[in-house]
């Protein structure tokens, strides 16, 4: 059994998933466009638009859609793990560059840098940086 994600996004899916390539080491490893499978439900300026992608981030299959009036991430949160506080801090300008901060990036009594967010394509993230020592 494997458990992966998939997110709606409101047009903006490849946007996001080639920045979290650029930024995230992800590979972009397939791409179908609606225009690719036409559906009289979406509205024919979307044709160019993701029905389907999938990305891999960290060996995590991260999958996703452009679908109308779709909604933002609201209470789930794709929790990044990184090894070191400098990826961290880099991370968190770049995610929170046009976004949201829900918590800034501090130390907690459980990691070493801590953040919530949710970036300028709404997805809602957690950064974490845990040094060896804390569980």
């Amino acid at each position: 059994m494997k458990l992966d994600i998939y997110l709606n996004y409101r047009g903006n899916c490849e946007q996001a998933f080639r920045f979290y390539e650029q930024h995230l080491r992800g590979k972009m490893t397939g791409v179908v466009r609606h225009g690719d499978m036409p559906n009289p439900n979406v509205p024919a300026e979307w044709s160019q638009k993701i029905l389907h992608a999938r990305i891999e981030i960290g060996g995590t299959v991260l999958m996703g859609a452009d679908i109308p009036q779709s909604e933002p991430m609201r209470s789930a949160y794709l929790a990044l793990s990184v090894d070191t506080e400098a990826e961290a801090e880099r991370l968190y300008r770049l995610l929170t560059d046009g976004g949201e901060v829900f918590m800034k990036m501090e130390q907690t009594p459980f990691a070493n840098r801590f953040a919530m967010l949710r970036d300028r394509f709404g997805t809602s993230w957690m950064l974490l940086h845990q040094p060896d020592a804390m569980p």
